[in-house]
Order: structure tokens, then sequence, then C-alpha cells
């Protein structure tokens, strides 16, 4: 590593000067009594003597100074130099202690909190890696399982094999969800995927999600309306498709956690700086507080027991909050256990 030399002179010129201070003022009073000089001699004798001195001074103090101080000081940017910090590559050597102090204590803080970052991403690393693998593994198994016990013999049995075949189906379908919204949110995260930006009724979309949905929430006897009647449309400005894909994982996922006889409402709130809010809010299981800031993770799940009673590809929420940002909306939760989770997020108005 290059290392430029920054040179401060400010501790050789006070130690020159009280070393110059201090011995004209000792030969002064040392002459003055033992040798007696002329008074415009002795003047003179002291100035040129206090000038040659404080240069003769000045140098040494400050090479020899430096010189100490550039050593050690090398070793440390030497030491910390395979690390490239653009802090210190990037600036000369300085023999100032404070300024050094500094420096260094402002190294090692970055590094520490550059440290403790990786430490947050690594974790977060394997925890995803380990989510990928149980969510691959256990339809991979299932389809597995139904294919060897056809070539087993079950092949024979015609109601066995539309069974198992169709079982399978559902393996491959779950596979095909979770690959699709993977790849969903790395062009999210990569910004590879482009919006379609249009001007659309919200409410309508709803009523769709609603159609769309009907069926599943009655197997749980579960209602899906709207808060209020919204006899006028409600139009706002974003990527239709995406927005109602939005509203479909929200209702989604009220009804799966949602309470048997229960409800999913949707509302909307338009305010006066141009944006309109959209509520889906359930009387369902409810979520704890310590488990809220996590919930829009890939993968995260509320329930850590491992099974999974419904199907998804259990990336819904993450998908929800990158497609509302691209929208350079916000997404907010509130929840409360057995009372019920409120999931809300913003959308301009159409102009």
């Amino acid at each position: 590593m290059s290392l430029n030399f920054k040179r401060t002179y400010k501790f050789a010129i006070k130690s020159a000067l009280y070393i110059t201070l201090f011995s004209v003022a000792f030969v002064g009073i040392l002459s003055h009594y033992i040798f007696h000089p002329n008074q415009n001699h002795l003047v003179t004798f002291l100035a040129v003597f206090a000038i040659s001195l404080y240069i003769f001074s000045f140098l040494v103090i400050q090479y020899r100074v430096e010189f100490f101080i550039y050593r050690r000081v090398k070793k440390i940017y030497d030491d910390v130099s395979f690390l490239e910090s653009s802090s210190l590559i990037n600036q000369p050597i300085t023999t100032d202690m404070v300024t050094l102090t500094r420096e260094v204590k402002k190294f090692a803080t970055d590094k520490k909190l550059e440290i403790e970052t990786l430490k947050i991403k690594e974790e977060y690393r394997r925890e995803f890696l380990g989510n990928v693998s149980h969510e691959l593994k256990t339809p991979l198994f299932t389809v597995q399982g139904y294919i060897l016990t056809l070539l087993d013999g079950a092949m024979k049995d015609k109601t066995l094999r539309k069974k198992y075949l169709e079982r399978a189906e559902k393996g491959v379908e779950r596979l095909v969800y979770i690959v699709q919204d993977l790849d969903m949110i790395s062009k999210f995260e990569m910004g590879d995927l482009n919006l379609s930006f249009d001007k659309f009724n919200i409410v309508q979309v709803t009523q769709n999600v609603f159609d769309l949905l009907e069926m599943k929430a009655e197997k749980k006897n579960i209602i899906l309306s709207f808060d209020n009647k919204y006899s006028k449309a409600i139009s706002v400005s974003g990527d239709r498709e995406k927005i109602q894909q939005v509203i479909t994982n929200l209702v989604v996922n009220a009804i799966k956690y949602g309470k048997e006889n229960g409800f999913v409402e949707v509302g909307f709130d338009v305010l006066e700086n141009g944006k309109v809010i959209v509520r889906v809010k359930d009387n369902g299981e409810g979520i704890e507080k310590q488990n809220i800031p996590r919930l829009f993770e890939r993968f995260y799940r509320v329930d850590k027991s491992g099974a999974r009673t419904e199907g998804g590809s259990g990336l819904g929420l993450s998908i929800v909050k990158h497609i509302i940002e691209a929208h350079n909306g916000k997404i907010h939760v509130q929840s409360e256990i057995n009372v019920g989770s409120e999931f809300s997020f913003t959308i301009e108005l159409a102009k």
C-alpha cells in the first residue's frame, strides 16, 4: 500500500520554543553573572543564540519525533490496510496524535458496524437458504413418494393411479408457485421488473378479488365484504395486475389465518395528499408484536411448528411489500392476539 506522509509542525514548534526560552534565559543569566559582557553584545549574542537554537531544536525535534511516530503509525496503517478502508488508504499518514486517535477510533467504529451488519446478513442468508430448502424439499418429497408408490405397483389400480397423480400434480404446482414467486422477488430487488402504470378503479379490482376467492372463503364460512358502500369509483394510478395481486395476497392471508364464521373487510380512505389508503381487516387469530417486524421477510412464519396446512409459496407478504414499495407506497400492520389484524397500504390517486 502506498501511503503519503502528512507533516504536522505544532508539536515541534512548541517544544523548540520552550527549549529556546529556557536556554536563552539560562545562558543570559549565566553570562551576566560570570562573564559580565557588554549589554549590547549580550543582547546580540542572545538573539543569535536564540535563533540558532530554535532552528536547530525545531529540526531535530520535528524529524526525530516524526521518524519515531512515522514508523509506529505506518505499522498501524499497514496492519489495517488489508481491510481496504478508503478512509485510511486515501488519506496521508499524520503525526498529529489527536487526529490519528480520532481517525483510528472512527475506523474501529466503522469496522465494528460493518462486522455487525455482515453477521446479520450472514444469519439472514443461512435462514433464507434453510427456508428455501425446506419449502422445496416438502413438495419434492411428496411428488417423489407418490411416483415411487405408483412404480411399486399402484399404477395398475386406476383409482389409486388417478388419486396419486392428482396429489403429485399439487406438489408440482406448489414448486411452480415457489419458483415463480422467488423469480418475481428477485426481479423486484434487481429492478428488472417493469410496472405498467395505468388508471383503474380499485373498488372494482377488489370486487374481482372477492369473486375469485369466494369459494375459498366459503370453506371456512368467512364473509368477504367492503366496510362501506362505495357507489363511486376510486381511481388510482398503478399497475392494475400487480395491485390486484397485492389485494389477493392480503385477502388470502386473512382467510388462511381467519376464524371460522369470521369476516374479511376491505376499506378505502382518500387522503388530501393525493393518496388512497387501502385497508384489509379480519377478525382472525392475530399476530404477536414481536413477529410483526419480520412478517414481510421471505418464508418467515409466525407458526414455528413447521406444519403448513394451507397452500402457497410462503412468499405472499414479501411480494406485497415489494410491489407496494415499487409504487412508492408504504404498508403497515396492526394486530392484536385473538382480535384480528389490519394490513393497510398507500397508492397514488389518479389525476
